[in-house]
C-alpha cells in the first residue's frame, strides 16, 4: 500500500461521523446513547459485537474476521465518554477546522478517534481490502479513572498488540511510555470553637492544611515526575473556627523509586507538621494506573513507524505525563501504543480539530490495519510494574 490509500477514505463521511458523534452527549457513566450508535455502525462495517456490561456502565467489543488466520490480531481502541460541559453542544466548521462554538468542550477527546476507527472498517468493507482480524474496543468512565479499561473482560481479547487512539496534537505523535499515578487524600482534624467568642480553644485545620500545602513537594519534581494539590474542602461558616479540611492530590512519575521517594517526602512532611500542630492526620492513597515503557524497537513499533512514513510523516517517539486505556492494557500484558488524533486544546472549551488530522490519522492508521496482515503474532515485553 502507498500513500494513494487516502483517496479510499470517504472524507465526507469520516467529518459527518464525527460530526454526529459530537453531537451525541455522552458523559462519563452515560454512554448509553453513543453506544447504541456504535453498535449499529460496527455490525454494518461487517463486525461481531458484543456489549459487556460492568457494575457502571458497559464496554463494546467488536470483531471483524481477517482473511489471513496467521496474522497477529490488532486491537483498536478509543473510548465513548467525554468530559463535560457537553449539554447542548454547539460547533463550529470551517474550510480548515472543527471547534467548539466556545460554550462546551468539542469532544474530540475522544470521538475523532471513534469516527477515525469507523471509516477505516468501512474503507475496508468497500474495498475488501486484506487484514487480519480486528477487534474494536470502545470503552466507557475513560476520563473518570480509565474504569472502562479495568473493568474489561480481558479473556475474549485475543490481540497482543494494540492501537489506543487517545492522544493530543497533530497526527504522528507516538507515545511510548506513561507514568505510574497514585492519588492521595488527607482529612486533617483540628478543633472546633466560636470563633468570635473563643477563638483560643479552637484549633483551624485550614492553617494545619496550609502549612502542609506550603511545605510539600508540588509541580515538576523532575524531568518526569509531576505532584499536584487539586482539591482543598473544609469549614462550615465563618464563625467557626474549622474542624476539618480534606485535600486531594496526586503524583505521577514513570520512576518508580522517584515517585515512593516523592510519596513519602509529601506524607512524612505532613504527618510531622500535624503532629506539630497536635492534629490529627488521616492519609489514603490509591493507585490510578501503572507506567508502562516501550522499546522503540520490535516488529510492532517498526510497523507502525513505518505506516507513519508511508503517509507521509516522521513520527515522533514521545513520553507523556497522563494517562490513558493504554496503561491498562499494557498491564493486561497488551503491547498498546497510544496515538495522535489530531485532537487540539482537549479539555477545554477551546477545543478543535484540522480536518486535514482527522483525514490523516484515518489514513495512519488504515496503513497500520492493512501492515498487521504480514505480522504474526510476537511475544509481547512490557515494563509496567510499580
Amino acid at each position: 500500500m502507498d500513500m494513494d490509500m487516502i483517496d479510499l477514505i470517504n472524507k465526507q463521511r469520516l467529518l459527518d461521523t464525527f460530526l454526529e458523534l459530537a453531537g451525541i452527549n455522552s458523559p462519563s457513566f452515560d454512554e448509553r446513547a453513543i453506544g447504541a450508535f456504535l453498535v449499529q455502525r460496527l455490525e454494518r462495517a461487517g463486525c461481531t459485537v458484543v456489549v459487556q456490561e460492568y457494575d457502571r456502565s458497559f464496554n463494546l467489543i467488536g470483531v471483524k474476521q481477517g482473511k489471513n488466520p496467521d496474522a497477529a490480531p490488532l486491537l483498536l481502541s478509543a473510548h465513548m465518554d467525554t468530559i463535560e460541559p457537553t449539554e447542548g453542544i454547539k460547533i463550529t466548521v470551517d474550510d480548515e477546522m472543527v471547534r467548539s462554538a466556545g460554550q462546551t468542550v468539542l469532544g474530540s477527546d475522544d470521538k475523532s478517534a471513534i469516527a477515525q476507527i469507523l471509516e477505516a472498517l468501512d474503507v475496508i468493507r468497500e474495498q475488501d481490502l486484506a487484514h487480519g482480524d480486528i477487534e474494536v474496543v470502545f470503552t466507557s468512565a475513560e476520563e473518570k479513572g480509565l474504569f472502562g479499561a479495568k473493568n474489561l473482560d480481558y479473556r475474549g481479547i485475543r490481540s497482543r498488540q494494540a492501537i489506543v487512539m487517545d492522544s493530543s496534537g497533530s497526527v504522528g505523535k507516538i507515545i511510548v511510555g506513561a507514568p505510574t499515578h497514585i492519588t492521595y487524600e488527607m482529612r486533617i482534624t483540628g478543633r472546633p470553637a466560636h470563633a468570635g467568642i473563643e477563638p483560643e480553644r479552637g484549633l483551624s485545620a485550614i492553617r494545619v492544611a496550609g502549612a502542609i500545602i506550603s511545605a510539600v513537594p508540588d509541580g515538576r519534581i523532575d524531568p518526569e515526575t509531576t505532584a499536584n494539590i487539586g482539591i482543598i474542602s473544609g469549614g462550615t461558616a465563618t464563625n467557626v473556627v474549622p474542624k476539618e479540611v480534606v485535600l486531594h492530590g496526586e503524583i505521577r512519575s514513570h520512576h518508580d523509586g522517584v515517585l515512593i521517594r516523592t510519596r513519602d517526602l509529601i506524607f512524612d512532611t505532613a504527618r510531622k507538621i500535624a503532629e506539630s500542630w497536635q492534629s490529627n492526620l488521616e492519609i489514603q492513597e490509591h493507585e490510578e494506573y501503572r507506567k508502562f515503557s516501550l522499546s522503540p524497537e520490535g516488529p510492532f513499533m517498526e510497523l507502525l513507524k513505518a505506516a507513519f512514513r508511508r503517509c507521509g510523516m516522521e513520527p515522533a517517539l514521545t513520553l507523556t505525563g497522563g494517562g490513558s486505556d493504554a496503561n491498562v492494557f499494557n498491564q493486561h500484558g497488551i503491547l498498546a501504543v497510544n496515538i495522535s488524533t489530531g485532537m487540539q486544546k482537549v479539555h477545554s472549551t477551546d477545543e478543535f480539530i484540522l480536518k486535514r488530522d482527522l483525514y490523516d490519522g484515518c489514513h495512519v492508521l488504515l496503513q497500520c490495519i492493512t501492515a498487521m496482515g504480514d505480522l504474526k503474532q510476537q511475544a509481547v515485553q512490557v515494563t509496567s510494574d510499580l
